[in-house]
């Protein structure tokens, strides 16, 4: 089984190739460069230099959110017209998901969080039993909430772009952060989550894919605030 894995949800740029129980490519950037300008030339660089066809994949996988809106969208964008000139399946594989997937720690929760700004994380608690398993649901929350469901005196690995707000929060509390290496999203974890859900047959065509946002895009937000002080004021 081959997979070709993309990743736009945050800040790095990344494509990958697993076949079977290998992941035998995988190119990433993550430079505060813009996807659109670079995802396309990262995923043919990757096949050219592994001398594969996309008509050699069997499935095309791609992270689908939460995050960065533009990139959401880029990489979805990407992910269907790639799946659409191959005629391959698409595998939706949340981005919590595969960040878990970059720590394969047992004994301690594994708590990936992405900055949602405003105080708040995108996030969801995992355990490792011999396969990645979801704790909770995907939540859009403080990260004070968040301390507070897991504060019970137990180990916690945490990861993603979150880290930089509340480093000195989670050192405090005695958890652990992983290393840079293994702190940010990347297609290879993207096609080892996608792996399993394939396996669950969970895949479709990819005029079915959606993605998730867990939060309205700004604009949209920051406009039903102003119809609500406009109503307000009226008042």
């Amino acid at each position: 089984m081959k997979i070709l894995a993309i990743e736009t949800t945050g800040g790095p740029s990344s494509a990958a190739v697993l076949d079977g129980s290998k992941i035998i490519g995988e190119f990433t950037l993550n430079n505060k460069v813009n996807h659109s300008e670079t995802i396309m030339p990262i995923v043919e660089s990757l096949m050219k230099m592994l001398d594969m066809a996309l008509s050699s994949m069997d499935y095309i996988a791609c992270s689908s959110g939460p995050g960065s809106f533009t990139g959401l969208r880029i990489g979805a964008a990407t992910a269907k017209a790639l799946a659409h000139g191959a005629k391959r399946p698409l595998v939706m594989v949340p981005t919590l998901d595969a960040l878990a997937y970059n720590v394969l720690e047992k004994e301690s929760l594994i708590i990936p969080i992405m900055d949602a700004r405003r105080g708040q994380v995108y996030t969801a608690i995992y355990e490792n039993n011999g396969k990645i398993i979801r704790k909770s649901d995907y939540m859009n929350i403080e990260f004070t909430e968040l301390l507070s469901k897991i504060d019970k005196g137990g180990k916690a690995v945490f990861l993603g772009d979150g880290i930089v707000n509340y480093e000195d929060l989670i050192k405090e509390r005695g958890y652990a952060i992983a290393p840079l290496n293994m702190n940010m999203q990347r297609a290879g974890s993207v096609a080892l989550a996608a792996s399993e859900l394939i396996k669950e047959d969970k895949f479709s065509d990819y005029r079915d894919f959606e993605l998730m946002y867990l939060r309205k895009p700004q604009a949209e937000r920051e406009y039903e605030e102003k119809l609500i002080h406009d109503r307000n004021s009226t008042l």
